[in-house]
């Protein structure tokens, strides 16, 4: 099963998980490889939203999330809008991790479907070569399927769930 792993993959915290930061959260995979792995928490909101952040303040409240506990100083984003915003690395099912951040901040300002087509992060969720692939076997993660409709338009709230009932059906 962990074999299967790649870009684009989405995992659930297994419901016996006794980690408090990954407690109940849902990973999208922007990238796999021999260096390890590197995902995004889609489900937890960070407590502050964009225009919180003093050098955004002209912006639109967009929330932030909790990427994960690493690089908690940076921000990341990923979206599905590659026609406004250029130079982003394609993960999956046409979703993009990164780009152009002018451009990023232009579409999020301007785009009246942008809290719908882009997420940003503080901070990521990494792992070292072969780790993830030991989570997965020792029962911390569950593969589950997701389209990128389900991870960007499903409440933060309720996604865990959402995606816990077709690991158990």
């Amino acid at each position: 099963m962990a074999n299967n792993i790649k870009a684009g993959s989405v995992l659930i915290s297994a419901p016996l998980l006794e980690d408090s930061y990954f407690d109940k959260v849902v990973i999208y995979i922007t990238e796999f490889n021999e260096k390890g792995a590197l995902g995004f928490v889609m489900n937890q909101v960070f407590e502050r939203r964009f225009n919180e952040l003093t050098e955004f303040r002209n912006s639109k409240p967009l929330p932030l999330h909790e990427g994960g506990p690493v690089e908690r100083e940076s921000l990341y984003f990923i979206h599905r809008a590659p026609g406004s915003i250029q130079e982003g690395r394609p993960v999956a099912d046409g979703v993009y991790m990164g780009g152009d951040f002018k451009q990023a901040l232009e579409y999020i300002n301007t785009a009246h479907d942008a809290e719908s087509n882009i997420r940003l992060f503080i901070g990521y969720s990494g792992w070292d070569p072969n780790q993830l692939e030991a989570e997965i076997e020792e029962g911390s993660w569950l593969p589950v399927a997701a389209s990128a409709t389900t991870l960007f338009q499903t409440a933060e709230e309720s996604l865990w769930e959402v995606l816990h009932r077709r690991v158990e059906s």
